[in-house]
């Protein structure tokens, strides 16, 4: 019996491990669409879908699914809607501005389930341009790589015109303009840098300072809208107690 309850709690974590895996590899495979309604299909010629295969195969997503992914956004793979990558705003308790980016081949059901979780979480959809101004787009980029480096990845990070870099517990964070980050991805690759992430995203221009009451709704609100299947990121302009 207790072989019986160990077999059992093995099943349940491998079950879990692949619900994760498989919404992973469904968020890249909507971001390798999106890049590639958006630039074409050949990764040499479209900076955005070649980092996001990249990403993918860093995850150890199958080639099939990436392969999939791309026949989908050029309309080839006939099967369904294409993917549309959109932008939706809203409020979280306290006030908090959220934007959400989210890629969808339905948006008849993308913005029910989202007031939904926002219904269900003390939050609300706005109107466009209701939070998108406290915001600002930036790409962002991990590269784990040794101090010792920090002075060749520096000299990249320049030549390529980056933004700031930060460095802690062996991870470098790097910020770019927005139009910089495929070209410094591609920088740092070139230069012989080791599988850096980047992507992009938004950061709020200025941030609301919350208590941890309300902090911890806020938390639990992204965390619900993120678990969603066509929601790929969620920025809130929230300053938890502590982090000022």
């Amino acid at each position: 019996m207790a072989g019986h309850n160990k077999w059992s709690k093995i099943k349940r974590l491998k079950a879990v491990l692949d619900s994760k895996r498989g919404k992973i590899f469904s968020r890249y495979a909507k971001e390798i669409a999106v890049a590639t309604r958006l630039g074409g299909g050949d990764a040499a010629m479209n900076p955005r879908l070649r980092s996001a295969i990249q990403s993918a195969r860093a995850a150890n997503m199958p080639n099939d699914n990436i392969d999939r992914a791309i026949r989908k956004g050029t309309g080839e793979s006939g099967s369904g809607n294409a993917v549309e990558e959109l932008v939706y705003e809203g409020y979280a308790p306290g006030g908090v501005a959220l934007l959400i980016e989210a890629a969808t081949d339905n948006k008849n059901r993308t913005a029910p389930d989202l007031r939904l979780v926002l219904g269900d979480h003390g939050g609300n959809l706005a109107s466009s341009g209701s939070t998108s101004y406290l915001f600002q787009r930036l790409g962002h980029i991990e590269l784990q790589a040794p101090e010792s480096e920090e002075d060749r990845l520096l000299e990249v990070l320049l030549e390529a015109e980056a933004g700031d870099c930060s460095h802690q517990d062996g991870t470098f964070y790097i910020t770019t303009p927005p139009e910089k980050l495929f070209i410094v991805l591609d920088a740092l690759r070139n230069a012989g840098f080791v599988a850096p992430a980047g992507k992009l995203t938004y950061e709020p221009a200025t941030t609301i300072a919350v208590d941890a009451p309300t902090a911890a709704q806020v938390e639990e609100l992204c965390d619900a809208l993120e678990e969603l299947d066509d929601i790929l990121q969620v920025h809130s302009n929230h300053e938890p107690p502590g982090e000022s």
